[in-house]
């Protein structure tokens, strides 16, 4: 199969340092196509649909160090956050990450915060709540899991009808699913341990403030790469399977025109 003929997903870059690296990866051998839009280096954020078409078949919002209202410094989150609208409004598959969780909640109508706990570093654990049982993208992913976060804002006040699917110790949101085809999460699956350290690199003074050693941060996520291999690939296949299979619905009635 061609890549023109793969199912594509809209992935939204905020800047250099937070790609969709492992995460991309995965999707790209579930047999999915990614087109990964900068606008941070002035690429205009295209439309899910064109000319009463799709255009892409999901929705991928990553990381960054902004917060998720910062509009004046940052002219592209309105855009986004419209994009995820028009994603919830058509059905579109559609998933945060840290950042883009925070975009997703804020666009849905949920409210966006400092954390009143700190700031969250680190490989911490995954506390699910019941409803991630009858979840379509997380259900059979959730168990025993830990993952990375590296955070101060967290997610507040859902929007009537939005699914909590993991709240940590201190309450703050993990998981959510703000419609029935918007995810987001505030925790990193997409990061391996070299890009940990490009953040602990450039952020080590911070660090040292917070109590963190930069050095044991990176190792610790080394040592636990594989484990978070196993548990957050499931995930990105997941969603590709949501995505192929939006496509196929779209193809079998003649709507999206890729």
């Amino acid at each position: 199969m061609s890549d023109a003929r793969l199912p594509r997903v809209l992935v939204v870059q905020h800047q250099d340092s937070c790609p969709p690296a492992l995460f991309g990866q995965w999707l790209t051998e579930a047999g999915v196509a990614l087109d990964v839009c900068r606008p941070d280096l002035g690429a205009a954020v295209p439309s899910l649909t064109r000319a009463g078409r799709d255009a892409y078949d999901g929705l991928l919002v990553l990381g960054g160090d902004m917060t998720a209202d910062a509009d004046t410094a940052h002219a592209w989150l309105p855009v986004v956050r419209q994009r995820v609208a028009e994603a919830a409004a058509g059905g579109f598959p559609s998933l945060g990450i840290c950042l883009g969780h925070q975009v997703a909640g804020l666009a849905l109508g949920a409210t966006v915060e400092r954390n009143p706990h700190g700031t969250t570093i680190g490989l911490r654990q995954v506390d699910w709540e019941p409803a991630v049982i009858f979840d379509p993208l997380l259900s059979a992913i959730a168990g025993e899991d830990r993952a990375l976060w590296w955070n101060d804002d967290v997610v507040v006040d859902l929007p009537e009808g939005a699914e909590v699917l993991a709240t940590g110790l201190d309450g703050a949101v993990q998981a959510a699913r703000f419609a029935p085809t918007v995810w987001g999460v505030q925790f990193h699956p997409e990061a391996d341990s070299g890009l940990v350290q490009r953040w602990a690199e450039s952020d080590a003074v911070g660090l040292g403030r917070l109590g963190f050693d930069a050095d044991e941060l990176v190792e610790s996520v080394l040592l636990a790469q594989p484990e978070l291999v196993r548990t957050w690939r499931p995930l990105a296949e997941s969603f590709a399977t949501l995505v192929r299979g939006r496509a196929a619905a779209t193809d079998q009635f003649g709507h999206p025109g890729r």
